[in-house]
């Protein structure tokens, strides 16, 4: 929200009635907002959002108490001095009073220890959740804080407090369990304050945007234009096993959704129209039970576009909100942009790192939404994907979801991973029902694709393979490193005898990947030889197909997503090939080098192993997950022990401790965003513009360039890679080539440690 930038107004100017009651806010007209009147709308709202957990008498409590502060002297005395949006702030300005510690005080010593959930909640929510230990003593150092709120003529009706029992769930489980559920509640309860107060504050600051919220089409008429959009397409549809396939995954779908909220496993092989079956499915179920919304997850920004387009097209531009941080600019409605903000839409498409590291989150920023997970259909796309060392954190917060705030999850992908209790997991989810029926025999009957597998556990030499890929004309090699896919591509191009071979790997920057992308479907529309060299990115969910794909031996569920680029369509005569192949390098170290160990291990065990029987990824995955330590960083502790900062720390879906990205002034859209950067300073439009033109470093490899003068700080997060260097990005195919970086010293400025991508 744009806060305001007039002149503070002194408190003789204003109007009697604000001088005489005590204020929540003032615009810069001097138009006030009562406190009491803020406090009980924030109470109300609250309790509206915590009632689909049943926890909405503990939220009221929350909003009446949350800004008792404001009733002390010295706030009543600031707020008149200096008007507008954040002037009731406290955090990290000069000149700010503490107007949080006051309700939190007032919760602990009028309910005892059922008070220190709501203490949380009122504590952080402008600074965000605390740790427990450090909760516990800013309340000790601040216990005058309730006084001088009292002493300003905070109302006695408002303290009032009669005892609150948490829901009887919350009791069941050992006590690491509770602990955690516990620890659930209380986001749950600090997102419902976070959102009713920033809601209230709104309305009364902007109600122009106030009114933007809460437009979406009723989940009945999103079943209703999908069943619509669903017809039109199978009439349009040419009779084929692959169009049949999906029309029995569609009715499955149908059929499952009327089946009690709970744990669903979609599984179903690449291209048997998983991303409308699961919406179908999704949309029924939450019409049938009262959800309120779906949310799709999905691991990478690369396909969200992808899928957000098709969900759009059946449903509605008004109705699909994209919350990630490749989001077009360019698209982005004002409605879009304050629905990103609380998820309050019918149908939300974001990554799965947003969902989960939001879950985990400390800021109220990134919290607000959380209360919108009750009562919601939550589709997991392309599941395999989630890290095994967060595995335990994010089952158990999923189980959770389930148990008790009354969501669905749907895991939904071709490799499915083993996440039930009853997989052998000593976390997981209960009771998963898997969709669609065995009679469907949904990958028996889509087998496009035969698989050969190396003839020798041999490393195959580049030039070599190069080779084997001259002497196709539509063939795609997919490779563990980016570094091999520029040495392969090179190698290719030596053997055709001239340089045709295209590539894409994350050293381009999205804007150039795409149109690698559209350049690719242009040739096989006009017929002509198409053979790329990429590395894992084309294999979750890019809409590519190749008659052959060669990859590198690695994961189960790597090498299924790779033949999920072969014959995707099954528009070949006969079966595509994956040829699998041992490469020269190793997978970069952790998980990577532990799926290919267990491969490898798995084809010794059985030469001729069937790639595509749902068995194979279900030993892969137990496997895989009982050699990890599936709580790699004690998140699960600093649970328990409700320290939110830490867990907020701890929890990092992608590890980016070792990266950072660097802005590519690829065209003149990007340098036209750089100058205004520049001249205007960070906005949300031009930041998310930018992630179409960055790439991702080593940190350690892009602080030497700034410090060389390579590459430029353009404004506080973001460094941009200096026009005069642009030599080093090749816009031809390879995109970054590190060591065409800073002829001075090039030798410490070559990057030997990009991993895969």
């Amino acid at each position: 929200m744009t806060s305001s930038t007039s002149s503070p107004r002194s408190s003789a100017a204003l109007p009697a009635r604000v001088t005489a009651e005590p204020l929540a806010h003032l615009d810069e007209t001097g138009r006030p907002h009562l406190l009491v009147e803020h406090l009980e709308a924030v109470g109300e709202r609250a309790a509206a959002y915590a009632e689909r957990f049943g926890a909405a008498e503990w939220a009221r409590r929350c909003g009446l108490w949350h800004d008792l502060g404001k009733y002390a002297a010295d706030f009543q005395a600031m707020i008149r001095a200096a008007n507008g949006f954040e002037a009731h702030l406290e955090a990290g300005a000069r000149g700010q009073v503490d107007h949080s510690s006051a309700g939190a005080i007032h919760a602990l010593e009028a309910l005892g220890n059922p008070g220190l959930v709501i203490a949380f909640a009122i504590a952080g929510h402008h600074a965000g959740l605390p740790d427990r230990v450090a909760l516990l003593e800013r309340l000790q150092q601040k216990r005058h804080r309730l006084a001088e709120a009292k002493a300003g003529g905070a109302p006695e009706r408002l303290l009032r407090a009669a005892p609150l029992a948490p829901p009887a769930a919350l009791a069941s489980g050992t006590p690491a369990e509770r602990k955690r559920r516990v620890e659930l509640w209380i986001r749950m309860l600090f997102s419902a304050l976070c959102d009713a107060d920033f809601l209230d504050t709104e309305a009364f600051f902007s109600s122009d945007r106030a009114a933007l919220r809460g437009h979406g089409p009723a989940i009945p008429v999103l079943r209703e234009r999908l069943t619509e959009h669903l017809t039109r397409l199978q009439a349009g549809a040419r009779s084929s096993e692959v169009n049949r396939v999906r029309a029995e995954v569609l009715a499955a779908c149908r059929a499952a959704a009327a089946s009690p909220p709970g744990a669903f496993s979609l599984t179903v092989p690449t291209g048997g129209g998983k991303t409308l079956a699961s919406m179908a499915f999704a949309l029924e179920h939450a019409a049938r039970h009262g959800l309120e919304r779906v949310i799709v997850a999905i691991p990478f920004t690369s396909i969200i576009e992808q899928t957000s387009g098709v969900l759009r097209d059946a449903l509605g531009e008004e109705a699909v909100v994209e919350h990630h941080s490749a989001f077009d600019p360019a698209r982005e409605t004002p409605q879009n942009r304050v629905a990103c903000e609380n998820w309050d839409a019918p149908v939300v498409v974001t990554t799965t790192v947003q969902l989960f590291e939001s879950l985990f989150a400390a800021r109220p920023s990134a919290c607000r939404k959380l209360h919108r997970l009750a009562r919601s259909a939550i589709v997991l796309d392309e599941a395999q994907t989630l890290p095994p060392g967060l595995l335990a954190p994010i089952l158990d917060a999923l189980q959770a979801l389930l148990r008790d705030y009354g969501a669905t999850v749907v895991i939904s992908t071709a490799t499915q991973p083993a996440l039930g209790r009853a997989q052998g997991l000593p976390v997981g989810l209960d009771a998963v029902q898997e969709i669609v029926p065995p009679s469907v025999r949904a990958f028996a009957r889509l087998r496009r694709v035969r698989v050969r597998w190396p003839a020798v556990d041999e490393p195959l030499p580049y030039p070599a393979l190069a080779q084997e890929l001259a002497g196709e004309r539509d063939v795609m090699a997919i490779v563990h490193l980016r570094h091999d896919a520029r040495v392969l591509c090179q190698a290719l191009d030596a053997a055709l005898g001239h340089a045709q071979t295209l590539h894409l790997s994350a050293l381009m920057c999205p804007e150039h990947r795409s149109q690698v992308l559209a350049a690719i479907k242009e040739r096989k529309r006009r017929g002509e030889p198409v053979r790329l060299v990429a590395t894992q990115l084309v294999e979750a969910g890019v809409d590519l197909d190749f008659a052959v794909v060669y990859r590198a031996l690695g994961g189960i569920d790597a090498l299924a997503q790779a033949a999920g680029r072969c014959n995707r369509e099954g528009l070949l005569e006969g079966p595509g090939e994956l040829r699998v192949f041992r490469a020269p390098t190793e997978p970069p170290l952790g998980v990577p080098r532990t799926a290919l160990a267990i491969t490898r291990g798995m084809l010794r065990a059985d030469p001729d192993l069937d790639l595509f029987a749902p068995e194979a990824p279900r030993r892969y995955f137990q496997q895989l997950y009982g050699a990890k330590d599936l709580d790699h960083h004690q998140v699960q502790e600093a649970r328990e022990e409700l320290a939110f900062q830490r867990v907020a720390e701890r929890f990092r879906l992608i590890e980016d401790a070792w990266s950072a990205p660097l802005m590519i002034p690829f065209d003149a859209r990007a340098k036209a965003c750089l100058a205004e950067l520049e001249r205007f300073g960070p906005s949300r439009a031009r930041l998310r513009l930018l992630q179409r033109y960055t790439v991702t470093v080593p940190r350690s490899a892009r602080g030497r360039w700034l410090d060389a003068g390579i590459a430029r700080e353009v404004a506080e997060t973001v460094v941009a890679l200096g026009e005069p260097f642009m030599a080093a990005y090749d816009r031809d195919r390879f995109g970054l080539v590190p060591e065409r970086l800073g002829a001075a010293d090039a030798a410490s400025l070559v990057i030997d440690d990009f991993t895969s991508g």
